[in-house]
């Protein structure tokens, strides 16, 4: 099998790194050789938290190379315009229809992008969803991150059951059911794109 690359963005404190574990455990589960990778920008201060999880035969090293990411999972609108560049043509980009300004947005230094989703159809496919209403509906906000690996997951050769197994070996035991509810939420979503 040929490498596959994704990319995961976000802001510190969306829950990248566990995603990114997620899915780095079910790459391994499925026997493949897999690298991860986790480049931490200003994370504690909301800045620009970037994994990335490569799997295969044979991985050599866990950078995704620009225009090389199969799938580029973006937590928040500007992180997936300031990541697109990873993808590879054919690449799926799934954004988390989220706005969080960032620091110079908040002081005033800059002006937040309109209309990034638009823009990004326009180059990509673009699968685009409110994980953090969804989990709102839940009733636990922080399982928005699980719902967009949900929706991620309709895009990859694994089975729900195997997903749900790694949740449930992967997130915290109290946390275990909320989920593996937010994953079925995402993985049943129809997603716009």
């Amino acid at each position: 099998m040929k490498t596959k690359n994704i990319m995961i963005v976000g802001v510190g404190g969306q829950g990248t790194l566990l995603t990114s574990r997620i899915l780095g455990g079910i790459t391994m589960q499925a026997g493949y050789d897999v690298k991860l990778s986790e480049v931490h920008g200003m994370a504690q201060r909301g800045g620009s938290v970037v994994t990335f999880v490569r799997f295969g035969e044979k991985v050599a090293e866990p950078i995704v190379e620009v225009g090389q990411a199969d799938v580029l999972i973006a937590f928040e609108r500007l992180e997936a315009l300031r990541y697109a560049h990873f993808l590879k043509e054919d690449g799926v980009l799934i954004v988390n229809d989220q706005r969080i300004d960032p620091m110079p947005v908040v002081i005033g230094a800059a002006e937040y992008p309109d209309n990034i989703i638009e823009k990004l159809s326009k180059k990509f496919k673009v699968v685009h969803v409110d994980a953090l209403h969804e989990a709102q509906k839940l009733g636990n906000t922080k399982t928005f991150n699980i719902i967009i690996l949900g929706v991620a997951a309709q895009h990859m050769n694994f089975t729900k059951e195997e997903w749900q197994k790694v949740i449930e070996n992967t997130v915290p035991p109290k946390t275990i059911d909320i989920n593996k509810q937010a994953f079925e939420v995402g993985y049943n979503l129809q997603t716009l794109s």
